[in-house]
């Protein structure tokens, strides 16, 4: 085995990934202790340092992942994700560029990449994405049918909130999050309305009921599939190994049963 190959390997060990584990919440804990201006008057230049130093310790892990796995590094989506990430936190921070200095915080992300779990869980996110495109399509359509009712019912007595058709759709919106929809919006609408009931009510349960559940079916199917399909790989690999064992195995039994007749 070379030298890449080892450092591949010790990189991919349990234990490395637990220790850059712990130094991304590490740092996380660093980059908000940054936002409290009391701890900053008096650990200001410490927090500093063990932030550059955490800085430090990403960009060799990234430079020895690139020295050990070669174009392989970019073949693999995570790995230009850990890339970006910490390619970010590199970039100056002028007056033009001062907003940048927020965006370190997006190291805790790598966490994602490091732990497998994490990763199977945004892998059945994205997974699910084509999906749930037509899920949203079905509920961009419901949307604009019960805003165009809403902005026709309601209106002319609530201009605020059912006035047009972007403000009865972002009441709507209100509506579905179940955010104050029952004393907020429809109590009123009902005092001078009172059959307002019969329009809201199975908006609710289409939209926040119906639809959502919907998403989060799709969500958990796809992390099941992902999960199955990792569980498939993994079988498949110890299958591998123990039939290139068996096969080593009957080579040496052949050579000794050939020695023995000679």
């Amino acid at each position: 085995m070379d030298t890449r190959a080892k450092l591949d390997a010790f990189l991919s060990r349990a234990a490395v990934r637990q220790v850059i584990i712990g130094v991304i919440i590490f740092n996380a804990i660093i980059l908000g202790m940054e936002t409290s201006d009391p701890i900053m008057s008096q650990f200001g230049s410490a927090i500093v340092a063990l932030d550059r130093a955490c800085l430090a310790f990403f960009v060799a892990e990234i430079a020895l992942k690139l020295y050990a796995r070669g174009g392989r590094f970019f073949r693999d989506g995570w790995s230009i994700f850990d890339l970006v990430i910490v390619a970010v936190a590199l970039v100056p921070t002028g007056q033009a560029l001062s907003a940048l200095r927020a965006l370190r915080i997006l190291r805790v992300l790598r966490v994602i990449s490091v732990a497998p779990r994490l990763r199977r869980v945004v892998e059945g996110f994205v997974t699910a994405l084509p999906g749930m495109g037509s899920v949203f399509l079905l509920m961009a359509i419901i949307f604009y049918i019960a805003a165009v009712i809403a902005t026709k019912l309601f209106g002319a007595d609530f201009p605020e909130w059912f006035g047009t058709l972007g403000r009865s759709g972002y009441s709507l919106f209100q509506i579905m999050t179940l955010e104050s929809w029952s004393m907020g919006i429809v109590r009123p609408v009902m005092e001078v309305h009172p059959w307002a009931w019969a329009f809201f009510l199975p908006f609710i349960l289409v939209t926040t009921f119906a639809v959502v559940n919907l998403l989060v079916g799709l969500i958990v199917n796809s992390m099941q599939d992902a999960h199955h399909s990792e569980n498939e790989a993994s079988t498949n690999t110890y299958r591998d190994d123990v039939l290139a064992r068996l096969a080593a195995m009957e080579a040496k039994l052949d050579a000794l049963a050939d020695d023995r007749k000679e």
